[in-house]
C-alpha cells in the first residue's frame, strides 16, 4: 500500500498545521510498515535459525558419532582426541620394558602350558598324531624309536547338528495266568507316551526349542530358518514355522506369562517403555501401514529376581498403558512421552538421560553447562549404585538435591527462546521438574530409564529382520517368546535349554488344574537354576 502526500505551497488554503499533520500521518505509517518489515525480517531470522538447527542435527544423525558419552576436556577446553584410540592408553613402551617382555614370553613359550583358552571347560579333545611316513633308517635300514611328540597346532572342529525322527511306540502287556481263568479278567497294562507338545505334529521340543531360540535370541526370521532346517534334513515352510511358534506361545508359554505379570504387578517400581512395530492384519480397520507399538515393562533389581514382560498393542496411547500396569501401586521410571501420567496409585519419575541428551543436542556453551550438571549426578548414582536403598537415599539428598536445585535455577534464569535445541532443552527439562526429582525420595528408583531401554533392544533388533507381524496372535506370541527370552537372560538361564525343558515337561503336566506347579518353572526357581543355568 502507498500514499503519496503532495503538498502545494501556492495553494494558499493549505495551512501549515495542515502541512505537519500530513508529515506526522507519514511518519506513523512509515514506522508501522518498518515495524512489519522488521517482524518479518525476525521471523525469516528464526526459521533460517531452526532450519539450520535441523539440518545440524540431521548431518549429525547421518555421519556423526552416535555414543552419548561425554569427550575429555581439559581445564583450558580443549577436548582430547585421542579418548576412543585404545592404543593411546597404554603407558609408552620403552626399550627396557620391550626387553623384558621378550624375555617373559621366550621363557613362557618354553612351559608346558595351555596354548588357547577360548575353549569351554565342556568341549571334547580329539587328538591326531602324525607319523613319518617310513620309519626305517635312511642309512642303515633299522627301525626308529619315538623319542618326542610336538603339539604343533590346535584347532576348533565344528559338527553339524543331526535331525533324528524319532517313532514313540506303546507296548501293551497282559497277564497270561489271570487269561487261563474264565472266571477272572485278564489285566492289561500298556505304556504311556509322554504328550507332544503340539498335537498331532511332528514338532518335537528340541526343534520347538530351537525354532524359538534362533527367531527370539538369534533373530533369525522364520522365512531364514527354512532352509537352515531343510539342510537338517527337515522339509517345512515359514508358515508352518509360524503356526508352530503361536501353537506353543500359546498353550505352554502364556501361563508362565501369566503368572510373571502377576508378579511384575505386584512390585513398587517399574521401568516402562515402548516402540513401534507393524502388523498387516489389524482389528481396528487402520491400514497395514499404520504403527502398532510393543510394550516392555522391567523390575529392578533391588526388589528381587528381573522380570521382563513385552505386551503387543494397536496404539500407545494412555489405555493400553493402564491395561499394562492394572493392579500395580508405585512408581514406574518413563520418559517424557504424555501418555505416561494420571493413572490412579501410580507415580512417575522421568528419566535423566532423556534431559542429558536434549542437552547434549544443543552442542553449545550453555548445552556443556546442562551436560555437566546431568554427568555430575550420575557420577553420584555410579558412586552409591552397590549401597541400600536407604543409603542411597541419604546421599541423593545431601549431595544430588542441591546439584539439581541449582540445575533447575540455572535453566530457570537463562534466556533460552525460540525453536531450537537450547530452548527445546530447556522447556523439556523444566516441564518435568518435579517428575526428575521423584528418585531423590526412593532409592529402588533409578535416576534413568536405560534397563527398559536396554530390555527394548532386542525387539528393534529383531524388528529389523523379521520386518512385521502378519496378524495380532503372532504379534502377541512375539511378546511372549521375548518376556520368556529377556527374562531368562537376566536371571542367568540358558534359553533354549529353558525351552526344551519347558516343551518337555509342561504337556504332561496339570498346569491348568494346578496352576502353583509353574512356581517351580520361573527361571529363577531352584528347579530351573539347578538345570538350566548357563
Amino acid at each position: 500500500m502507498e500514499r503519496n502526500v503532495v503538498i502545494s505551497l501556492e495553494n494558499t488554503s493549505v495551512t501549515t498545521n495542515k502541512v505537519v499533520q500530513l508529515l506526522e500521518e507519514q511518519l506513523a505509517y512509515l514506522k508501522q510498515q518498518n515495524g512489519q518489515l522488521e517482524k518479518q525480517n525476525q521471523d525469516l531470522l528464526n526459521k533460517i535459525e531452526v532450519l539450520t538447527e535441523q539440518i545440524r542435527q540431521l548431518t549429525k544423525a547421518l555421519y556423526g558419532s552416535k555414543s552419548e558419552k561425554s569427550k575429555y576436556q581439559a581445564p583450558d577446553g580443549q577436548v582430547s582426541l585421542f579418548e576412543d584410540d585404545p592404543s593411546f592408553n597404554d603407558p609408552e613402551q620403552t626399550e627396557e620394558q620391550s626387553t623384558e617382555t621378550i624375555r617373559y614370553t621366550v621363557t613362557r613359550k618354553s612351559m608346558n602350558k595351555k596354548r588357547n583358552d577360548v575353549f569351554l571347560g565342556h568341549v571334547e579333545v580329539e587328538e591326531i598324531h602324525h607319523h613319518p611316513a617310513k620309519l626305517a633308517c635312511d642309512c642303515c635300514q633299522t627301525d626308529m624309536m619315538a623319542f618326542s611328540t610336538v603339539l604343533v597346532r590346535e584347532e576348533a572342529k565344528f559338527i553339524p547338528a543331526k535331525m533324528k525322527r524319532v517313532h514313540h511306540f506303546e507296548h501293551v502287556y497282559e497277564c497270561k495266568n489271570c487269561k487261563k481263568d474264565s472266571l477272572q479278567k485278564a489285566q492289561i497294562k500298556r505304556g504311556k507316551a509322554p504328550q507332544g507338545a503340539i498335537q498331532r505334529s511332528i514338532a518335537g521340543p528340541t526343534v520347538l526349542a530351537k525354532l524359538i531360540y534362533d527367531k527370539f535370541v538369534q533373530y533369525l526370521p522364520l522365512y531364514r530358518q527354512v532352509n537352515e532346517w531343510a539342510r537338517y534334513g527337515l522339509l517345512t515352510n515359514d508358515k508352518n514355522l509360524s503356526n508352530w511358534v503361536i501353537r506353543v506361545a500359546e498353550d505352554w508359554l502364556k501361563p508362565l506369562y501369566d503368572l510373571m505379570q502377576q508378579l511384575l504387578t505386584a512390585k513398587s517400581v517399574l521401568h516402562i517403555d515402548e516402540t513401534y512395530a507393524q502388523i498387516l492384519k489389524r482389528s481396528d480397520g487402520k491400514p497395514a501401514q499404520s504403527n502398532a507399538y510393543n510394550w516392555v515393562c522391567r523390575t529392578v533389581a533391588s526388589e528381587g529376581p528381573v522380570l521382563v514382560l513385552f505386551k503387543s498393542a494397536l496404539s500407545r496411547g494412555r489405555a493400553i498403558l493402564a491395561d499394562l500396569v492394572r493392579g500395580f501401586k508405585g512408581t514406574v521410571i518413563c520418559d517424557g512421552y504424555s501418555a505416561y501420567g494420571e493413572l490412579p496409585e501410580v507415580q512417575f519419575a522421568n528419566c535423566w538421560a532423556h534431559v542429558r541428551r536434549y542437552w547434549l543436542k544443543a552442542e553449545s556453551k550453555n548445552g556443556q553447562i546442562g551436560v555437566q550438571y546431568c554427568d555430575r549426578l550420575f557420577q553420584i548414582e555410579r558412586k552409591i549404585k552397590h549401597l541400600s536403598a536407604d543409603e542411597r537415599v541419604k546421599v541423593r539428598q545431601e549431595e544430588a538435591k542441591p546439584l539439581i536445585l541449582e540445575f533447575f535455577d540455572w535453566v530457570d534464569r537463562s534466556p533460552f527462546f525460540g525453536k531450537n535445541a537450547i530452548a527445546k532443552a530447556a522447556e523439556y527439562t523444566l516441564n518435568r521438574k518435579q517428575a526428575l526429582m521423584v528418585f531423590l525420595e526412593n532409592g529402588h528408583v533409578l535416576i534413568d530409564n536405560n534397563p527398559a531401554e536396554n530390555a527394548i533392544r532386542p525387539n528393534v533388533i529383531g524388528r529389523k529382520n523379521w520386518l512385521f507381524s502378519v496378524s495380532e496372535a503372532g504379534a502377541q506370541a512375539n511378546a511372549i517368546c521375548l518376556s520368556l527370552a529377556e527374562t531368562a537372560k537376566a536371571n542367568g538361564i540358558d534359553f533354549y535349554q529353558y525351552l526344551v525343558k519347558l516343551l518337555t515337561e509342561l504337556p504332561s503336566l496339570p498346569i491348568h488344574q494346578q496352576p502353583e506347579i509353574l512356581q517351580q518353572y520361573l527361571p529363577w526357581s531352584e528347579h530351573i537354576q539347578a538345570t538350566c543355568a548357563k
